[in-house]
């Protein structure tokens, strides 16, 4: 694969207008190529060509300047005489700095294609340093309020699990991602209420701030630090828990936001005694962890972006020099190395402190537990899937014709009672026509969200790796297909046969069959067939259900709209209710439509998702 479709496939789609614009610099070095080619005769070349090839020849008998040399750091005297472009970073007043590249040929002919490509490239360069600074100012900020969101939820365990020290004083001790200290873990094993039994897990100071710190403490410092440490060795060490006064100042909401809630929160006394359970703890660990994960992914994606940048003006700079013949490269490189997006480390260190702190206290001091939670890995896909998905919709393709020819050859509409079979079964079993047809769409479009890279696991709060692919779409809804289709199949096959055309009733009963299997397997608790998604589905139906108590996702938005697009399969479960309920589905005889209340509401259902989109206003 080229690089430029490697690009932009790696491209964060929110952020894709601060990448480099690689395709457009590419189309400027094809101008300028194309210019040399139509200026430059086949004569001319070759001599150059010649002329480059005795030029690499003799440098082969030039004096070696060793191993070692172009790492000792000595400034170069001499100006390499291949070298044309000047880079310099401008402070402009009142704005931030800047970088620009002189080019020295510019009076060259066709020098103005080769200036137009370094003033743009500039351009991009200093468009994406800027998005970079800011991006890393934003991180930092959000790394600040988990700070203060840590020191929250340790102040809240001690509250809950030792009560009775939270205004004791030892030696001080608290949690930053800045600096990690002395806390014990919050996802400890077996915890015991005395904190001398605790285990004091010591961390590496990570700061250089606090390093340089120590470095200018005295030998008292030093000593009473070795004194500290040989204590800490027998489990000894005293210090202070976060204080509890943190607790006054933060309100903990570790419940959904429905007005139910905010207005049990208004009307309710506040906890003046700081009285927290420990379900309450452990919803608020659940939460935090939550918090550093999605963090974390920020901080990867910041640095993907960082990586991508530098390695596509690397790219687009030696492609300069292959055309061109000119050594161009290095020193535009060696502005980049020296810019903020080359040499800036506080996304890679603030990575490292999120990883020592959730490994230590959501993961319990398991280092892979916690980098497996925090670096999933991407969901693979399974062959059985796709041998599952090849299977069931070939069988599809074969019921679907099994269906048509059996119609046309035993004439099913033309014989006696046949179009009032074909009444009563079309409704039962569209229902699920239209499901299936759903569910093809919706495979349809998580195909073209991953496509063009649209995060849509996140966008609807997915947990990360239970997301369906489209391929699990396609083979839940082939897999209903052969359901509906065989049920067809055999409805019209007993209904044909003279052996079983007495059993009308148990023939009857096929469709509500089916839609009871499919009810249990949706409704089924055990960890079979997709069952967090199952789950999910089912909880933001509910949602959709209560609209005016729950607070509006994008889940529940985006389900309630899929189901003003089902008014039919709405009806079509009515006509399940009144065939079934009150119809005398054994003769065959439905009054469904002479009914007045069935009447009613056919068109009080189709009211009913858009009553739900209504509620869900409010």
């Amino acid at each position: 694969m080229k690089f430029g479709k490697e690009f932009a496939a790696q491209m964060v789609q929110e952020w894709q207008e601060a990448y480099m614009d690689y395709n457009y610099l590419k189309t400027i070095l094809k101008d300028v190529l194309h210019f040399r080619q139509r200026n430059s005769p086949s004569a001319p070349a070759a001599a150059a060509t010649s002329k480059g090839s005795l030029k690499r020849r003799v440098s082969l008998y030039r004096a070696f300047s060793g191993l070692t040399s172009r790492y000792r750091g000595s400034p170069r005297k001499n100006i390499n005489e291949d070298e044309v472009i000047l880079t310099s970073a401008v402070k402009e007043e009142g704005g931030e700095g800047r970088y620009q590249t002189m080019f020295m040929n510019a009076s060259e002919e066709g020098g103005e294609y080769e200036l137009m490509f370094f003033r743009r490239l500039d351009d991009e360069f200093n468009k994406v340093v800027n998005f970079y600074k800011k991006k890393v100012e934003e991180v930092m900020a959000e790394a600040e309020d988990l700070t203060r969101q840590m020191d929250a939820l340790i102040a809240l365990r001690i509250k809950v699990e030792n009560p009775e020290l939270g205004g004791t004083k030892m030696e001080n001790v608290g949690i930053s991602l800045n600096s990690v200290s002395i806390v014990h873990p919050i996802n400890g094993g077996t915890r015991t209420p005395e904190w001398s039994q605790m285990e004091v897990i010591p961390e590496v100071e990570m700061s250089t701030e606090a390093n340089s710190v120590n470095d200018k403490r005295g030998s008292d410092d030093e000593s009473s630090a070795s004194s500290r440490q040989s204590k800490a060795k027998h489990g000894i060490l005293g210090f202070e828990p976060a204080s509890l006064e943190v607790l006054d100042r933060v309100k903990i909401n570790i419940e959904p936001e429905t007005p139910v809630s905010t207005m049990k929160n208004i009307t309710a006394s506040s906890k003046s005694d700081l009285s927290y359970s420990k379900e309450e703890l452990r919803k608020a660990e659940g939460l935090m962890a939550r918090a550093f994960i999605v963090f974390y992914q920020k901080l990867r994606l910041l640095k993907s972006y960082c990586f991508l940048n530098q390695l596509a003006f690397s790219k687009i700079m030696k492609k300069y020099d292959k055309i061109t013949s000119r050594n161009a490269s290095k020193a535009y490189l060696n502005m980049v190395d020296a810019s903020y997006l080359g040499s800036s480390e506080e996304v890679t260190k603030l990575m490292e402190r999120v990883e020592a702190t959730f490994i230590k206290h959501f993961a319990n001091g398991n280092h892979r537990k916690g980098m497996n939670t925090l670096r999933p890995k991407a969901k693979r896909e399974k062959h059985r899937t796709t041998f599952s998905l090849g299977f069931f919709s070939g069988c599809s393709f074969a019921l679907v014709v099994a269906v048509i020819v059996l119609i046309h050859a035993r004439d099913v509409l033309n014989s006696p009672g046949g179009p009032k079979y074909m009444e009563n079964i079309f409704p039962l079993y569209s229902f699920f026509g239209f499901i299936v047809l759903h569910m093809l769409l919706y495979a349809a479009n998580i195909y073209f969200w991953k496509r063009y890279r649209v995060n849509y696991t996140f966008i609807f709060g997915f947990k990360q790796g239970t997301e369906l692919g489209y391929r699990d779409v396609l083979l839940l809804g082939s897999g209903l297909a052969v359901l509906t289709l065989g049920g067809v199949l055999s409805n019209l096959d007993m209904e044909m046969d003279p052996r079983t055309r007495d059993f009308k009733a148990a023939t009857e009963l096929i469709p509500l069959g089916l839609l009871t299997l499919v009810l249990l397997i949706t409704f089924c608790p055990f960890n079979i067939m997709y069952r967090s998604s199952r789950f999910f589905l089912i909880q933001c139906a509910l949602h959709c259900l209560l609209a005016p108590l729950y607070k509006v996702t994008l889940p529940d938005f985006f389900l309630a709209d899929q189901l003003t697009s089902q008014v039919q399969a709405f009806r079509n479960l009515e006509f399940y209710i009144c065939y079934y309920g009150w119809g005398d589905f054994k003769r065959r005889s439905n009054k469904c439509i002479e009914s007045k209340v069935f009447e009613s509401f056919y068109f009080v259902v189709a009211i009913i998702p858009y009553w739900i989109r209504f509620l869900q206003i409010f």
